[in-house]
């Protein structure tokens, strides 16, 4: 039976780093890091958005789709007041 290893927060970082801030695969980190792949789709998960940026896949997405959602809300009620303020405008010059 092998003896767990127990890595550091910076190393788990820098590892989360690799992937989404250099491009590299997870994969491919894992290799050159010496950890099981898992382990770096488990860091990616937990440290994603510490590093700087969202989770890579499907958690950034969510992050992406709740944003653009919020603006667009916005965008939807700034639409609706100009067009009440045009109205009321348009109405007044009559």
């Amino acid at each position: 039976m092998t003896k767990r290893r127990k890595y550091t927060r910076e190393f788990k970082l820098s590892a989360v780093e690799l992937v989404n801030q250099k491009g590299y695969k997870p994969a491919e980190a894992a290799r050159n890091l010496g950890v099981d792949p898992t382990s770096i789709y488990a860091w990616i998960e937990k440290f994603g958005s510490q590093s700087g940026q969202a989770p890579a896949g499907e958690g950034a997405l969510q992050a992406e789709n709740r944003q653009l959602k919020k603006e667009n809300a916005r965008l939807l009620m700034e639409r609706d007041i100009l067009k009440k303020a045009a109205a009321y405008f348009a109405r007044e010059q009559m």
